[in-house]
């Protein structure tokens, strides 16, 4: 089994990066883990350098800026072949990379995972189907990285627009099919997504439906992603409501 760089961002990320890094280390055969930090203020530098003392090889570099700047920053660090982007709130399904790598080809550009937003005490399989559905349609739509294996090939020379905050996902799989490869949603990965009881409150709401539309429509043009705005708007108001829930008890 061939061992991949694996590139994460983080800023303020204490709430899942134990579990996340944890996870990564468990399901993907690592070659160095590429922690680019945006100057994070919580416990994210600590939470890095316990885990620096059982793991090998991470590398940590602070850089202020857009996501934009620092994913092709951590693209630039990349030294082997496949590589991985993982986002620091999530946990890869069992087996991630094995299951992943039966199904690389010679004309696949990036594989991956589905994202399932973890909703709280919430665990209607309906409910559960319905973002696998809007997931799936959404990748084809803007792409994402969550959870993602991108062939170095294919994004070692690409430049990023500085100002995506958002849809930066969105650009690098676009790009990596501009280049003439595949970016497929892999058959039975996945990785269940834990967002900060802090992201839901109006602040974080409105601020990012602002980026939303900056980034998404009038930066990129993903037009047909606003056909899901009122499904997130739906998502977004059960997740507030429950944490609302929560602080009243």
């Amino acid at each position: 089994m061939q061992t991949i760089d694996v590139v994460m961002i983080t800023k303020n990320s204490e709430f899942m990066l134990e579990r996340s890094i944890e996870s990564i280390y468990a399901n993907v055969p690592v070659e160095n883990l590429i922690i680019i930090d945006s100057s994070s203020s919580d416990q994210t530098l600590n939470i890095i350098n316990k885990l620096k003392k059982k793991y090998e090889k991470i590398k940590v570099l602070n850089l202020e800026g857009s996501r934009a700047i620092a994913r092709e920053k951590g693209i630039s660090l990349v030294r082997t072949e496949w590589f991985m982007f993982i986002d620091s709130d999530i946990i890869l399904s069992q087996n991630w990379f094995k299951v992943a790598e039966k199904q690389i080809k010679d004309d696949i550009g990036a594989i991956w995972g589905v994202n399932i937003d973890v909703v709280p005490g919430v665990r209607n399989k309906r409910f559960v189907r319905l973002q696998h559905f809007v997931a799936n349609y959404c990748f084809s739509i803007r792409g994402g990285t969550h959870d993602t294996l991108i062939r170095y090939e294919t994004v070692k020379d690409i430049k990023i627009p500085n100002h995506l905050q958002m849809y930066e996902d969105s650009f690098i799989i676009n790009w990596i099919k501009k280049k003439g490869y595949k970016a497929i949603v892999g058959k039975g990965l996945y990785c269940l997504h834990y967002k900060s009881s802090a992201n839901w409150n109006k602040e974080k709401g409105l601020s990012h439906a602002i980026n939303e539309v900056r980034c998404g429509l009038v930066y990129s043009h993903a037009y047909r992603f606003a056909l899901f705005y009122p499904f997130f708007m739906f998502f977004w108001f059960l997740q507030f409501s429950l944490q609302f829930k929560n602080n009243i008890l």
